[in-house]
């Protein structure tokens, strides 16, 4: 076998510059390695964050200069990170953002934590990643070590990355490491955070794994390794599928049972008192979020590559994406009910942002809702408490702000749609003053003897 041939391979051996090598693991280990991450989102900047609580210098890379001022200003734009944590960290002089990616050079370790949607096809598309490696690779010293955090199909670390940054005329797991370490993220979760959610890690050599699983047990609980970054990869994919399966298997017991006049919270909240075999999920108006509505489509796309069919997978989707629509409908019956059809009607929904009491409209459901109603010819407003405006995003082009919520605004809307339960919203007095209350969260679930309250 050639020796390049056997360098594709998983898990060779090759020469490693062993000084080099050993001065970053020390480095790691001393909190001296410098640490860069491209991509202050909602992964990039929690987790740079972490790194700069011990003490390791970061430099933070974006291309949204207002972004990276606001940062070196001090000021968070992410409501759920306290800004006082960056504020801190600018005055300590262990953190700067830039736009100037020619600063890679200066650092030791580079994170990864870009976008990696799909496009209108529901195919991966991965010119993030690839754009990043380009610039990377002008900019790629010896020694440095890689990792990719954004969510992918398996084999991108390897397949597409490596051969972008080996274009800086170094090589891969030889003159600089590469790994894969899936980010885990849930924002403004109060139970589990950047720190405390174990990290898994995957890289096709030795020595870039034990680089990785060390910068990482700086910063985290614990890390888990894996035997490749395609192992990796697969590992995001696997855990944000589960949920998506299930979640379709709820929203499609949700129409099941609404049709049989049967509650299907109260059937969910009477199954999960059973203590073993059973893990409660609950339906909503469809998927949100950066992950869950999108990673099952890249096994997809990669299994196609390989003649095969993931229908189980695909299936999910499809009852997933076909929920805004199922909404619409209660929207209509409700409306029905009081003579009334939808065109024309004017309709406020509760909440845009994908789960509640966070900021963040990455491929809410409520972004279709309003698209679908706004189609049917309704009137349609928001209120959101943490989100003032709407702006052009990849599949929607909004332009409108929340509106005040009192009674008055209430009363002047034939129906409110509930799409996220935020905890500041006060359901005895929305149910009291809406005409019709659209509820797909069981929120309203405590507001007694309100006949106007539809599930949905």
């Amino acid at each position: 076998m050639e020796l390049e041939d056997a360098e594709s391979t998983y898990n060779y051996k090759p020469f490693y510059h062993e000084e080099t090598t050993m001065s970053l693991l020390q480095k790691i280990k001393d909190h001296e390695a410098r640490i860069g991450v491209v991509g202050l989102g909602y992964v990039g900047l929690p987790l740079i964050l972490e790194f700069v609580e011990e003490k390791f210098p970061c430099i933070g890379f974006d291309i949204d200069e207002a972004k990276v001022t606001q940062l070196n200003e001090g000021k968070s734009y992410i409501k759920h990170i306290d800004g006082s944590r960056i504020e801190e960290a600018v005055n300590k002089k262990l953190f700067r953002a830039t736009t100037d990616f020619a600063d890679l050079r200066d650092v030791d370790c580079i994170l990864v934590c870009v976008p990696t949607p799909l496009n209108k096809h529901r195919e991966p598309n991965i010119s993030y990643i690839t754009e990043t490696s380009e610039t990377i690779s002008k900019h790629l010293q010896k020694g440095q070590l890689v990792i990719l955090e954004s969510s992918t199909f398996p084999g991108t670390t390897e397949e597409v990355m490596r051969p972008i940054l080996e274009k800086s005329g170094l090589k891969g797991h030889e003159d600089f490491y590469l790994a894969f370490s899936p980010e885990r993220e849930d924002p403004n979760n109060p139970n589990f955070t950047t720190r405390t959610i174990p990290k898994v890690v995957g890289a096709n050599s030795d020595m870039s794994l034990e680089l990785t699983k060390t910068l990482y047990d700086q910063v985290i609980v614990e890390t888990v390794t894996v035997s490749s970054s395609q192992a990796a990869e697969a590992t995001k994919l696997l855990e944000n599928i589960f949920r998506s399966v299930n979640i379709a298997m709820v929203n499609e017991m949700k129409v099941i049972l609404d049709r049989m006049g049967i509650d299907v919270w109260e059937v969910i909240n009477a199954a999960k008192t059973k203590p073993f075999g059973f893990m409660a999920f609950y339906p909503g108006p469809g998927l949100g979020g950066h992950c869950i509505p999108i990673d099952p489509f890249y096994l997809t796309w990669k299994a196609r590559q390989y003649d095969i069919s993931t229908r189980f997978i695909e299936l999910a989707g499809e009852v997933n994406t076909d929920m805004p629509y199922y909404v619409v409908d209660k929207v209509a019956d409700a409306l029905n009910d009081v003579e009334k059809s939808v065109k024309g009607s004017k309709v406020l929904i509760l909440g845009m942002a994908y789960k509640k009491d966070i900021d963040d409209l990455r491929e809410s459901p409520t972004l279709k809702l309003m698209e679908i109603l706004l189609d049917k010819g309704a009137l349609v407003d928001y209120n959101d408490p943490l989100i003032d405006a709407l702006y052009p995003m990849r599949h929607y082009n909004y332009d409108s702000q929340s509106v005040d919520l009192s009674p008055e605004t209430l009363a002047n809307y034939d129906a409110v749609l509930i799409s996220t339960d935020h905890s500041v919203y006060d359901w005895e007095m929305i149910a009291k003053h809406s005409k019709i209350l659209i509820d797909t969260r069981n929120a309203a679930v405590n507001v007694k003897d309100r006949e106007n309250i539809y599930k949905a």
